[in-house]
């Protein structure tokens, strides 16, 4: 397997579970087009990166799928991105506060059975609602202060102190933290990829 992403989290959750993959990063440049609806926007981009990184790969060998994700925190309808600054992350945690946000995750899956040179494709996205506690002021100071608000959509890690100020998930835990693993081994069954070899090791 190739994941088209070096995010962290996601080579953690992918290990989690057994599998072996390669981390093959993305050189795709998100644009953002009007009027595109948060689930239509994390598809494109998933498909983006998963369909930059197969130059890298040819031929792609039959058995070892791409992986690309694309993650967008979504709050009162409008998108949240990745903080570029102390004040733009205390901002995002500010409107968590107290309210429910939607996390949306794209996952475009590339595979080839090794009879057609050019990979088919398999793209989904899942939906989690989460709610934030209210948080004093000063405590949303003392978090961005850690920096653990640094290159996550939303400004917010949900598996490290950040789980301090959640109330209530509904859905995938998996999808907050960037990789919705039920998602993918659903669209890895469909293909015969599920599950990992590691899981056939004494």
């Amino acid at each position: 397997m190739y994941l088209a992403s070096k995010s962290p989290r996601r080579r953690d959750l992918l290990s989690s579970v057994g599998f072996y993959f390669e981390v093959v990063p993305s050189e795709y440049e998100e644009e953002e087009q009007g009027m595109e609806l948060p689930a239509e926007q994390v598809e494109r981009h998933s498909r983006g990166k998963a369909w930059s990184v197969l130059p890298w790969l040819k031929p792609l060998p039959a058995g070892r799928p791409v992986i690309g994700v694309d993650t967008m925190v979504v709050i009162q309808g409008r998108a949240a991105g990745k903080a570029a600054s102390e004040e733009e992350a205390f901002s995002l945690i500010r409107q968590l506060s107290g309210r429910t946000h939607l996390v949306y995750s794209g996952l475009t899956v590339l595979w080839t059975d090794g009879a057609d040179e050019r990979p088919q494709e398999m793209t989904d996205h899942a939906v989690t609602e989460v709610r934030f506690t209210q948080i004093p002021e000063p405590e949303m100071r003392q978090y961005v202060a850690t920096g653990e608000w640094r290159d996550k959509a939303g400004a917010y890690a949900i598996q490290g102190r950040a789980a301090a100020f959640v109330e209530e998930i509904r859905g995938d835990y998996t999808n907050i933290v960037g990789l919705p693993l039920p998602l993918l081994v659903g669209m890895l069954r469909r293909i015969g990829c599920w599950p990992p070899a590691s899981w056939a090791s004494p």
